[in-house]
């Protein structure tokens, strides 16, 4: 009889079948950092040239176009900086105001009242002529009287003398552009040798003339007379006021004139119909007639004018 004999699992005797062989994965060794960074560098070149390459072709598209906006706004910014590189303006002072005006009195010599004036009265100034019949000539259009008149509305309304027009078969008036117009008598007031005349053609740009009340009037209150002295003109004469109120009694003895303005401008006949004047070229009477102790008809220093006031009635306006 065979002896078995049993082994047990916890014998040392016995061993243990090895373990399956296995298969190593050999890892590759790492690359230098050199040629890391090379391979990144190089990527980001590419990833750059792709992003870059629609820039490039806008800018050679539109080189020309951007060197010339990059050229002003290059100049926008010197003008920017030389502006701010200036020193700041200095503040002008009266002091300055003062001594720019003393300059120019000092070099440049400026118009005098009666210029300044005349200037403002000349437009609304016209000449003023009668025309009829001289003795037995039989020629309508002779020339019976001249004198000078004012444009106080700009339809064609004009104030002059009566004695200017009276007699006349024809009056016509000359206006300061030249322009010759008939002119009829619209109106008459004789107490003060007055006449409105209604001009039937008149000039585009008529100016009339500003009407100035006589209610500040003083004598030695500095004046300017403006007419037609023996039809040359328009001529004007500067002087003052002599007096207020005065009363005049026509060499003919025919009327007596009352509250009249003394002045002592230089007047002839021809001036009469002619504006009296302020500085300011306000109207302040209508010149009417002169004083003259002879036979001269010239002028010796006394002229009368009619006061705007008594002449705006004439016309049945109001005058201011």
């Amino acid at each position: 009889m065979k002896r078995l004999t049993l082994y047990s699992s916890s014998s040392p005797s016995r061993r243990a079948s090895p373990p399956p062989p296995t298969h190593s994965v050999r890892e590759r060794p790492a690359p230098p950092d050199s040629a890391l960074q090379a391979r990144e560098g190089f990527s980001v070149r590419a990833a750059g040239r792709r992003l870059l390459r629609p820039v490039a072709g806008f800018l050679r598209r539109y080189d020309r176009g951007l060197l010339v906006a990059g050229g002003a706004i290059f100049a926008l910014l010197l003008v920017s900086l030389h502006a701010g590189m200036k020193p700041a303006a200095r503040q002008i002072t009266q002091r300055d105001i003062d001594a720019a005006v003393l300059h120019t009195l000092e070099t440049k010599s400026l118009p005098s009242a009666a210029a300044r004036a005349y200037e403002i009265i000349r437009p609304s100034v016209v000449r003023v002529r009668g025309l009829g019949q001289h003795g037995s000539s039989e020629d309508e259009d002779a020339e019976t009287g001249v004198g000078s008149g004012v444009v106080i509305v700009d339809t064609g309304v004009i104030l002059t003398n009566l004695h200017v027009v009276a007699g006349a078969k024809r009056v016509k008036v000359v206006f300061a552009d030249g322009l010759e117009s008939d002119a009829t008598i619209a109106g008459l007031q004789p107490e003060d040798d007055l006449a409105v005349l209604q001009a039937a053609t008149v000039p585009d740009d008529l100016v009339p003339a500003t009407l100035r009340s006589t209610a500040g009037l003083a004598p030695g209150d500095a004046v300017v007379a403006v007419g037609f002295p023996f039809g040359i003109g328009p001529s004007v004469s500067a002087g003052v006021v002599s007096g207020l109120r005065r009363e005049f009694l026509s060499p003919q003895g025919r009327r007596l004139l009352t509250n009249l303005i003394q002045f002592d401008a230089a007047a002839n006949p021809g001036s009469s119909g002619g504006p009296l004047v302020t500085t300011d070229g306000e109207v302040v009477g209508i010149v009417t007639a002169i004083l003259n102790p002879n036979q001269q008809r010239v002028f010796v220093g006394i002229g009368f004018a009619v006061p705007i006031e008594n002449a705006a009635t004439a016309v049945g306006i109001h005058p201011f």
